[in-house]
């Protein structure tokens, strides 16, 4: 069994996110706990509808969700309460005591949890890198520190691809036969989302 779903968006499945699987990597059992228990890329920052689906998953394999806390950052609204499937779900926030980037999840007398939240614009090859660095069960990063990560390799990418994109306007290099392109490491979504399929959930365990 495994707990990665990782769907990217269609344009027919625009604005019906709380009726889509939830795009989530979850960290398999490891020697001791990681500061993340893995990732979830939300299509939009509508809390009260991105928290249906995503419970209805989370629920069965960690204990009914009782009570989630974000920073509210980058949540322009976080109603107090969600319904979802057969209950409520109650939402907190912290302004400093949280990482901007995660949100925290709790069920009662069964455990904490804490996600990355990927940002719902992030393009596929970024997102599917931060799923599966955050599904890490030796990881040692914030959710923060993630984000900073896969920004700077999206930042070398892009440079890589202009540094291409000159040469091969230029030409290549003609004067002394082929020559071997410069090339910088590039992460692929292939890569990660691979990585992330052979993750298993996390059995909960309280913190």
């Amino acid at each position: 069994m495994t707990a990665t779903i990782f769907h990217p968006p269609t344009v027919e499945a625009a604005g019906r996110s709380s009726s889509l699987s939830p795009r989530l990597s979850l960290a398999p059992v490891g020697p001791a706990p990681a500061l993340l228990d893995g990732a979830w890329w939300p299509r939009s920052r509508d809390l009260g509808a991105e928290l249906l689906p995503l419970t209805a998953v989370l629920d069965p394999l960690w204990g009914r969700i009782t009570r989630v806390t974000v920073n509210p950052l980058h949540w322009p609204v976080a109603p107090r309460k969600v319904p979802v499937a057969g209950h409520v779900v109650k939402v907190g926030w912290f302004l400093t005591e949280q990482d901007p980037h995660e949100l925290l999840l709790l069920s009662y007398r069964t455990g904490r949890w804490n996600l990355l939240v990927v940002p719902p614009q992030t393009p596929a090859d970024s997102a599917a890198w931060l799923m599966a660095a955050a599904s890490d069960p030796l990881g040692t990063s914030t959710a923060s520190r993630l984000m900073e990560e896969a920004a700077r390799l999206r930042a070398v990418r892009e440079a890589d691809r202009s540094v291409e994109a000159v040469w091969d306007s230029e030409g290549g290099h003609e004067a002394g036969g082929p020559a071997v392109r410069p090339r910088i490491p590039t992460m692929t979504a292939m890569t990660a989302v691979t990585a992330m399929t052979a993750a298993m959930p996390r059995q909960p365990i309280g913190r």
